[in-house]
Parts: structure tokens; C-alpha cells; sequence
């Protein structure tokens, strides 16, 4: 039997759902003198079959892809603003729009500072970004379960268990954003707003750690 990991609940402005992205294009691609760096959780589900073939180089086995992703930050800066605790959600349609919730605790420097780092670590959302608001996040990660929400969009998945019940994980993928990589399977994939509506169970889900941007 596994020991019990410690569940907890915060309520955030949204988090980033989004597609695969280029995060060595987008490092390459940083405006000279700024400083930045953010180690971060990523938990997302998209319409993809088990396991997303996305995270792994290649195409989607369901288009169009929807997804929603999480990216809540343990620690980060923006030139001289503290990203620490800063969360956010990105609803998404692969390589076609988003609509990125910021966590609603974020302050106007740490909105501004996450707005100007969409386009250098979230290239793909931001060029197909629809709006970037705040707005209440709910989080809840327990052992065996993820789930997080914003008003327009949630996610729900339970973790997949392989090999002796232990979770089914993945290592050195080449994306700085999918390491230590743990399989999930959605129970509620959902995004309804005016312009857009889509639900899916059964898909492909994950967490990983994200670490990026400027090396001391």
C-alpha cells in the first residue's frame, strides 16, 4: 500500500493549457539582458489517446487537439519580479488559439512580468493567444488524483498505475518542460465559453517538472 502524500488546495487566477512548443527556438530567441528563470509544475490533459504523442515529437492522434494545462510556478523570477507561487491555466486548440487565466492572487507586476515571458517560454500559446485574464483557480494534487478549474475551463485525471502499482513514468524526454514525466488518464477534459466548447474523458494526462530559462 503507498503512503499517503499530503493533499492541498489553493485557489489561483488561471493557469496555461498549451501546445508543444520549441523551448530551445524560444531560449534563442530571449531579447539580450533579460533575466529570467522559472522551475515549475506542469500538469495537463489534452484529446490525445494514451500516452500523448505530442510530448515524444509526434503528431497528435486526435485533431483537432484541445487541451487545458497548468503551469503553477515553485520558483521564478522576471527580470527583478518574484514568480514564485504565481499559477496560471492554458485552454487550447493546437497550433490554432488559447485563452490563457492568470491566477487572480497574481499582482500587476507578476501579470505584467508573465505577459512578457508568453512569447520567450510559451512561444506556441502566445501566438495564438485570444486573451490573458485573471480569474479564480482552483488546485487540488493529491497521490492519486489531479484536478484544477477555472470558471471556464476544468480537469480532472487519475494517475496510471503500471508494474506493481507503481505510477507509470517516463525520464530524459527531450523537452526541458517534461521531466520526471508521470501518466494520468482524464476523468473531465472541459472548456465552455462563448466562443468555445469542448469535452473529452478517457484521454491522455500528465505531470512533469518544467526548469527553464537563464543559468547562473
Amino acid at each position: 500500500m503507498h503512503s499517503p502524500r499530503r493533499t492541498f488546495f489553493r485557489t489561483l487566477g488561471a493557469t496555461i493549457a498549451v501546445p508543444v512548443i520549441s523551448l530551445r527556438t524560444a531560449l534563442a530567441q530571449t531579447p539580450l539582458g533579460v533575466n529570467w528563470h522559472v522551475t515549475a509544475t506542469v500538469a495537463e490533459s489534452c484529446s490525445c489517446a494514451i500516452s500523448c504523442p505530442c510530448n515524444f515529437g509526434s503528431e497528435p492522434t486526435h485533431m483537432p487537439c484541445h487541451g487545458n494545462r497548468l503551469i503553477s510556478i515553485k520558483s521564478g523570477h522576471y527580470q527583478d519580479v518574484d514568480l514564485s507561487g504565481v499559477a496560471f491555466l492554458v485552454t487550447f486548440m493546437m497550433r490554432d488559439w488559447s485563452k490563457i487565466y492568470l491566477s487572480d492572487r497574481a499582482s500587476a507586476s507578476q501579470m505584467a512580468a508573465v505577459q512578457a515571458l508568453l512569447p520567450i517560454a510559451f512561444s506556441g500559446f502566445h501566438r495564438g493567444m485570444l486573451s490573458f485574464a485573471k480569474a479564480p483557480l482552483t488546485m487540488q494534487i493529491a497521490e492519486n488524483r489531479v484536478a484544477y478549474s477555472v470558471p471556464e475551463s476544468s480537469v480532472d485525471m487519475e494517475l496510471m498505475r503500471g508494474f506493481d502499482g507503481k505510477p507509470v513514468k517516463v525520464l530524459n524526454l527531450p523537452n526541458p518542460a517534461y521531466q520526471d514525466y508521470t501518466q494520468y488518464r482524464s476523468v473531465v477534459l472541459r472548456h465552455e465559453s462563448a466562443d468555445r466548447k469542448f469535452s473529452y474523458s478517457g484521454t491522455t494526462g500528465f505531470t512533469s517538472t518544467m526548469d527553464v530559462g537563464n543559468k547562473p
